[in-house]
């Protein structure tokens, strides 16, 4: 039986995407019949509870094991020729185009130039596995896509959801901006990290909004929704995944240059970096959505996120262990 040890974190700062696209990769894994560990520090805003809930013990230095996986923009090359005595293979997954010492690395952003542009910043013999043809999605994703629905311009259903901590408290400008406006419907996700969520659950209280907290059935409200307001980062390509219009704020760096080449391609529609995003730009794409080409948004973010085998990194990794 293999053993896989991920190395990831959640905080309030970091966030949450890290963690949960790793629980995907474990669950599969699990599943291929690996022991699965995680490797975690408790931050403020950690998930640790939250993996252990899912079946997962959590470890606090290294141990031997088959392969290593790293998810993480704290660890650097230095670190990962650190670990090297202690596994027999090791991957990372990066989207900042990094130096790495490993024997695959996982970049699931589309971004200009994406298959050539780790070329000398990786050994040789790395496994390579770039672009959309390795989106890191869970099974809900995959049936939701599977039962999407095409959309028109009449948008009564909304959903927001600036990721698992939103640092930079976009929920709350978007609840502001809302304040004037009707939905006929608006779902509210935050996850546990988020400090401002007892104030973001009195506030959806107040106004009969659909108030969630990490969940466990995003897709289904993504499936349910006819545009939502989002971050970049993995939830983008998710809502494209399942061909949900929308917007993105960029809340962090690593976020930037994908944001603004699937804007470019046509698949979100980019709000601009976090700081210069106010409640005023939330309004105005509030106010305006009924001038929005929601089917050309559906269409293009399906066309971009196109597979033939959902999930193909798994048998890359399976590989690794062999």
């Amino acid at each position: 039986m293999k053993k896989v040890i991920i190395r990831t974190d959640a905080s309030v700062d970091i966030g949450s995407g890290h963690v949960m696209r790793c629980l995907t990769i474990a669950h599969n894994l699990k599943l291929e019949g690996c022991i699965v560990r995680f490797w975690m520090e408790p931050h403020a805003g950690n998930l640790i509870d939250y993996v252990a809930q899912q079946g997962y013990e959590t470890i606090v230095k290294a141990e031997q094991a088959d392969l290593y996986i790293i998810d993480h923009y704290g660890i650097d090359m230095e670190w990962e020729q650190n670990i090297r005595p202690y596994t027999k293979k090791l991957m990372v997954i990066d989207d900042l185009a990094r130096v790495h010492d490993c024997d695959a690395l996982l970049d699931q952003n589309v971004v200009p130039n994406f298959e050539d542009r780790y070329d000398e910043l990786v050994p040789k013999h790395c496994i390579k596995l770039f672009g959309p043809k390795y989106l890191i999605m869970r099974e809900e994703f995959i049936e939701a896509r599977h039962q999407s629905r095409q959309r028109n311009q009449d948008i009564q259903r909304l959903l927001v959801f600036m990721g698992g901590t939103d640092p930079t408290n976009e929920t709350l400008k978007i609840l502001t901006a809302l304040e004037e406006l009707t939905f006929t419907h608006i779902d509210v996700v935050v996850g546990n990290g988020n400090v401002y969520k007892k104030e973001i659950e009195q506030i959806c209280r107040e106004r009969n909004y659909y108030y969630h907290c990490q969940v466990s059935y995003m897709a289904q409200l993504m499936r349910q929704a006819d545009f939502s307001i989002g971050a970049g980062g993995s939830s983008m390509w998710e809502r494209c995944y399942v061909g949900l219009p929308s917007s993105s704020t960029i809340v962090a760096n690593n976020q930037l240059i994908t944001t603004n080449y699937a804007d470019q391609l046509g698949a979100v529609i980019n709000l601009g970096w976090h700081e210069n995003v106010t409640v005023d730009t939330y309004k105005h794409l509030l106010y305006g959505l009924g001038d929005v080409d929601v089917v050309g948004l559906e269409k293009i973010g399906l066309q971009l996120t196109a597979t033939a085998q959902p999930n193909a990194w798994l048998s890359q990794i399976l590989e690794l262990l062999a």
